[in-house]
């Protein structure tokens, strides 16, 4: 694995190094996401290249079992990416909980809130207009009135079809 780091371009080898435990640990949850899809670019990036460089090979040498040695660097680069990426998606998948857990804290505490507050709970007798703020929906337009008397008209219309029937 040593000799492999060290075959590693300088750019390959500081998204391995992002890779560290106590690297992700100091990420936020987006800065995990952006990590996580650099890793998975160069992981799907190796492995494409092993793929191609053995499907060459396989006709060249007469199997796949023969053209393997020769394709073990890009095997071993795809391996690498693809711990690395399961290091970040750990990390990912934790960060998302720990949001996820804070979020719900936040909806509970909001929940409660107005729990608590001043306002009569909902099984109590409707408030009086001096309790609410004095909102009115807003006036339908003549345009939507019409719409809403056709459709009216139309159903009406239909049902005395079926009645007669």
């Amino acid at each position: 694995m040593r000799a492999l780091m060290k075959a590693l371009s300088e750019t390959e080898l500081a998204v391995v190094r992002d890779t560290d435990p106590k690297e992700l640990s100091a990420l936020s949850e987006d800065e995990l996401v952006e990590l996580h899809g650099r890793v998975r670019r160069a992981r799907t990036k190796y492995v494409g290249q092993y793929r191609r460089q053995a499907s060459e090979r396989v006709s060249a040498v007469g199997g796949r079992g023969k053209a393997r040695p020769g394709n073990r660097r890009a095997a071993d680069k795809a391996e690498v990416f693809e711990e690395a990426l399961a290091r970040v998606s750990s990390a990912l998948a934790r960060a998302a909980r720990r949001s996820a857990a804070e979020l719900k804290a936040e909806r509970l505490a909001a929940a409660r809130a107005v729990k608590q507050s001043p306002y009569p709970p909902s099984n109590s007798p409707a408030p009086t207009p001096a309790m609410t703020s004095a909102v009115r929906p807003p006036e339908k337009s003549s345009g939507r009135k019409k719409r809403d008397a056709s459709s009216i008209a139309l159903g009406q219309s239909r049902q005395a079809r079926r009645d007669a029937r």
